[in-house]
This record gives structure tokens, C-alpha cells and sequence, in this order.
């Protein structure tokens, strides 16, 4: 369905009560749609049009596209030059704080300054230490962590101000995330550190890598025993690994992701591995959705964004519905929904 009457790619979406933001990912997680989020990374360019190049392969298989804020502690363009860039666009956009660079002033300041370009979504985290990227030389700041800024960005929202206490005449109209890992030990801990996340002011997660349906849905028992999956909105990971020896460099080296030699085992048995990850995947994503409070998927294939619509389309679980991207305003308004 093309915008509402009177709107132009861009433009914010008309206030519903209830919502914090005007963005569509909000508005469609509200209304119980299976959602799909992409992550972009942003180019080492200052060129605008690589930028619209990397979003248009995610054009009508993703609701809303993150921008990355230095992953891996690597420098790139910044996610609310690439927000900005792309919700001129019309595209939904899910900017990304991370408190590795910037003091609490700086972070409040691109708060502020991203919701008036139109970023609806935020994504709060603490961020990877500088050692691990290609400025190791850097001084980290870590003036705020992921709960801390979860919980600077509300009262920005809700109560008009900033941490010192000064006024803000008109607050950002934002919907807040939060990353989580439900896969890492101790899993004891996990849901409790998703309810601290929560009681901060994550209305949405969005997990690490799942390479392992059976943990995930031990979580997800967890989280429905508390009924958190009703106050906070749950998006799986996934992503397709090349292959056995690409899986087993993420399981060694990056912090946090879990791998089960199954998965490995069944790479290296493959005469096309690339091709069986993006089947694995595609699996996973089906899997994901019969879980009851997972309201959705983050797709994550760094260097493999072209896969994304492949994966998404091949899984069906978008159920017909098209997500509405820029360059197809024409297309029959039947085969588009907006929630409303």
C-alpha cells in the first residue's frame, strides 16, 4: 500500500495512541506482524549512493533497516548519517548508539538530532572494546552502558529532559531497543539480564546470531513464564555462514556467538556450503517463527546482504505480505499492508 494520502516518502506517519513513535516497525510489531529487520553495514565512503545502493537489496523483504554505529570497533560512516540518509528515502531505520565512542553528552545530542531526520527506532548498546578493531590505539569512552543509555534515551522521551535535568521543548518521538544474547553463558542469567533491559526501557530486542533452536526455545519458555514477550518485543538473529571453516573462525573469535558442531558438521559435508547456509538459515527462520513470543527475525549476513530477500522469500514467513520500499510506490496497492 502506498503512504497515506497527503504523505511523501520520508514524511512521519500520522500519531496512533499508545505508540511512542511514528516509525513502521512499531506500528507493525503492535499490530502482531512476523517483522523483519536487516542489518547495513555503512560504507568507508563519504558517496551517498553507495549507501542507497546497499539498501536497495533489501527493497521489499525488510521492514526496517539497521545502521551499524563502528561494529567490530571498525571505523565506517556513522549510523545517523546513514539513518538520515535513508529515512529521506522512506526507508525505516533503526539507528544504532553505542557507548564505546561518545560521552553522555554527545549520545543525548545524536539522539536528539537523529529523531529530526526522521529515525523512528533506536538501538541501544554498550558496544565491542576497541581492542578488538582497527583502532586499537583509541580511547574508549564507555561513559554510559546499554542500560544506562536504554534508560537516558526514555527520560529524554517521556520526561522532556536531559540527564542534567534541563528541559527539552520538544522530546524525540522514539521506539527503543535493545541488543540480547540468549545463547551465551551463564544462561542462567540471561532472562534476567532481558528484564533489566526491559524495566530500563527496551520495548524491542534483537538477539545474536540463533544456531541453536533448542537453547533459543528454553529462553523463550523462560521469557513467556514472566510474561516479558508482553512488554518487550523479541527478534531472532539469524544470518548464513559460508561455510565450516568461516563458522568455526565466528565460534572462536567472536565474542558471544554460539555454534553447535552440528551446524559445522553439516557446512563440511556440503558440496556447495555456501549454498546450504542460506538453506540452514531459511530453516532457521521457519523454526523461529513457530516459537511463540518471537515476534520476529534480524537478518545478519555481512557480506552476504544480496541473500537476504533470497532467504526471506524462500521461508514465506512474511505470509504474502510485501514490506513497502521506495522504489515501488506503484505497485497494486493489494499487495502491501501498513498496520493501522
Amino acid at each position: 500500500m502506498s503512504p497515506p494520502d497527503g504523505l511523501h516518502p520520508g514524511d512521519p506517519l500520522p500519531p496512533l495512541a499508545g505508540h511512542s513513535s511514528r516509525g513502521r516497525l512499531e506500528r507493525l510489531l503492535r499490530a502482531g506482524e512476523f517483522v523483519v529487520t536487516a542489518e547495513l553495514s555503512p560504507p568507508d565512503s563519504a558517496d551517498p549512493e553507495e549507501v542507497h545502493a546497499r539498501a536497495r537489496v533489501f527493497d521489499g523483504f525488510v521492514d526496517a533497516i539497521n545502521a551499524t554505529d563502528g561494529s567490530g570497533a571498525h571505523c565506517h560512516m556513522s549510523s545517523v548519517a546513514v539513518c538520515a540518509l535513508l529515512a529521506r528515502r522512506g526507508y525505516a531505520m533503526v539507528m544504532q548508539v553505542s557507548c564505546r565512542d561518545r560521552n553522555r553528552i554527545a549520545i543525548q545530542g545524536d539522539l536528539l538530532g537523529g529523531a529530526a531526520l526522521g529515525v523512528a527506532n533506536v538501538l541501544c548498546l554498550t558496544g565491542d572494546g576497541v581492542q578488538v578493531g582497527d583502532h586499537p590505539m583509541a580511547k574508549p569512552v564507555f561513559d554510559l552502558d546499554s542500560i544506562s543509555l536504554l534508560a537516558t534515551a526514555r527520560t529524554l522521551r517521556d520526561e522532556r529532559r536531559f540527564q542534567s535535568g534541563r528541559a527539552i521543548s520538544v522530546p524525540p518521538q522514539i521506539f527503543i531497543g535493545a541488543a540480547d544474547n540468549p545463547f551465551a553463558p551463564p544462561l542462567a542469567h540471561r532472562v534476567d539480564r532481558l528484564e533489566k533491559k526491559i524495566a530500563a526501557g527496551a520495548q524491542f530486542v534483537q538477539t545474536q546470531w540463533c544456531f541453536d533452536v533448542p537453547r533459543l526455545e528454553a529462553y523463550m519458555r523462560e521469557v513467556r513464564a514472566r510474561e516479558l514477550h508482553r512488554r518487550c518485543h523479541v527478534l531472532v538473529g539469524v544470518g548464513p555462514l559460508v561455510s565450516a571453516r568461516a563458522g568455526q573462525w565466528i565460534r572462536d573469535n567472536v565474542p558471544g556467538v554460539h555454534i553447535p558442531d552440528a551446524v559445522l558438521e553439516r557446512l563440511a559435508r556440503s558440496t556447495r556450503p555456501r549454498l546450504e547456509g542460506r538453506r540452514m538459515c531459511m530453516e532457521t527462520v521457519q523454526r523461529v517463527r513457530d516459537i511463540e513470543g518471537v515476534a520476529g527475525v534480524h537478518m545478519m549476513a555481512y557480506r552476504q546482504e544480496e541473500a537476504v530477500a533470497e532467504i526471506i522469500d524462500a521461508s514465506a514467513v512474511l505470509g504474502g505480505r510485501v514490506p513497502w520500499y521506495p522504489e515501488r510506490e506503484d505497485v497494486a496497492s493489494d499487495a502491501r499492508r501498513w498496520a493501522s
